[in-house]
């Protein structure tokens, strides 16, 4: 078949615009959005674990696109981008987002090594106590509202329900303070609670600078350390975020600040 020179004509423009058009997921208002677009988007939701790829998350990533694109758009004829909130808004996201780029290459290239996991692990179950303790306090501004208390404790009051006099966010829940490292502690009330036998109750106020305080010691045990598989990824993570801090640092100590 030979065709005339009219339908030749469209039939070459037909063949040109058709790779143009598959690499377009749709056009709006003549603005392409680039199919590229949508199989970076789709590749960053299932990377994050949010979804699968599928015929339906595309549809929906394009809809969401050509949306947004819609918005764009009026925002531009707005002239909404020229103003200087907006400017500055952009420019804040665009250099998070750069340095978090930066920053993910340079933990990239400087990986937390296992060795380093295992010296860091070391360190600290060296340095862990050997007992965690589990107290109750009473906190108040005043010595004689703690002796107060006191009194009432001995005379066999309930902890518990006079623990809700304190001034302080442990006041509705008994005046627990979970197991804890007696270090976590101001000294004087750490000398004081370690001082106490399971069950006691400090004879007199403790000060602090938060107050003075009534002490129960409900229990003491051996600290358990977990084994290094159970905590590898936090020591990792945790040494990652110091060498990202010790980077930081670096920059800023060659930085020339005026």
């Amino acid at each position: 078949m030979i065709l005339k020179p009219t339908r030749l004509l469209l039939a070459m423009t037909a063949l040109v615009a058709a790779p143009v058009f598959a690499q377009n997921a749709a056009t709006v208002n003549g603005k392409p959005i680039p199919a590229a677009k949508v199989d970076q988007a789709v590749k960053q939701i299932v990377a994050q674990g949010r979804a699968t790829d599928s015929p339906q998350l595309r549809e929906m990533v394009k809809k969401e696109l050509i949306g947004r694109e819609v918005l764009i758009q009026e925002a531009d004829k707005q002239g909404v981008g020229g103003r200087a909130d907006v400017k500055a808004a952009v420019d804040n996201a665009r250099q998070s987002i750069i340095i978090n780029a930066m920053l993910a290459d340079y933990v990239k290239k400087n990986p937390v090594k296992d060795a380093e996991i295992k010296a860091e692990y070391d360190k600290a179950k060296a340095q862990a106590p050997e007992k965690e303790y589990h107290a109750r306090h009473i906190l108040v501004e005043k010595e004689e509202d703690a002796k107060a208390i006191i009194t009432k404790l001995k005379g066999g009051a309930k902890f518990e329900e006079l623990a809700k006099q304190g001034k302080d966010g442990t006041a509705q829940n008994g005046g627990d303070l979970g197991w804890a490292d007696p270090r976590g502690f101001v000294p004087e009330f750490s000398k004081a609670m370690t001082s106490l036998q399971k069950g006691a109750i400090t004879d007199t106020p403790v000060k602090t600078q938060f107050g003075f305080h009534v002490i129960k010691l409900e229990d003491v045990r051996p600290v358990q350390v977990p084994p290094l598989d159970q905590v590898k990824q936090q020591v990792a993570e945790s040494l990652q975020q110091k060498k990202l801090a010790e980077f930081r640092e670096s920059l800023l100590k060659k930085a020339k600040v005026q």
